[in-house]
């Protein structure tokens, strides 16, 4: 199926990934485990994430919200495979990340997309991921970085990237993901961006 041929495809594929990775995991998650008494945009660190969850609502549901978003990131990328093959897989991946982080029904106020983009990866780049998670918890136990978080994501994200171009241009194998394209590079290095625009929007100081 070429891009152009299967467009209306495409669209779909990204429409789905998009509703998917808008669903309030850690807001349902905070509301039960509260009793509808704390709301994770307006405490802490005001990101409705997993990170945010756990210093605010504890570990169990921190992780609770972590797991739901990686499952969205998953589940969008499988159905736009279903929906539009391989670079549907890749489209709506990406779209669940910009939905998570720009929900439509919370006035585009999500959280930063990284357990959405583990599900991405999981999905659509299964070969790596283990690469990428061993990554993301070396560079996150650096004692010298303040911010661990940003740098372990921006050392992923980098490698996530790299490793897409790897895989694609030697045509390596990718376990139950698809078959390395372009799309797979391009599709994690907009993931990639999106998130890190997100890390440093928050990190900004208020106007």
């Amino acid at each position: 199926m070429t891009i152009s041929a299967g467009m209306p495809r495409l669209l779909k594929a990204a429409a789905v990934g998009y509703l998917l990775g808008t669903f309030p995991t850690a807001d349902l998650v905070a509301r039960r485990a509260s009793g509808g008494q704390i709301d994770l945009r307006a405490t802490g660190s005001g990101n409705p994430g997993g990170a945010n969850a756990v210093k605010v609502l504890g570990a169990k549901a921190g992780a609770t919200v972590i797991a739901g978003d990686i499952v969205k990131g998953a589940a969008a990328s499988a159905i736009g495979a279903a929906v539009a093959g391989p670079v549907g897989a890749h489209v709506a991946g990406t779209s669940s990340v910009i939905g998570h982080c720009y929900p439509v029904w919370n006035g585009f106020r999500g959280g930063k997309g990284v357990a959405a983009s583990v599900g991405q990866c999981l999905a659509t780049f299964p070969a790596y991921f283990p690469i990428d998670a061993g990554v993301a918890v070396v560079t996150a136990a650096v004692p010298r970085w303040k911010q661990r978080a940003f740098a372990a994501t921006a050392v992923s994200s980098l490698c996530w990237v790299l490793g897409g171009v790897v895989w694609w241009r030697r045509r390596l194998p990718n376990a139950w993901g698809p078959k390395p394209t372009v799309s797979l590079p391009v599709a994690s290095a907009i993931s990639s961006a999106i998130i890190m625009r997100r890390f440093i929007v928050a990190a900004a100081p208020a106007a």
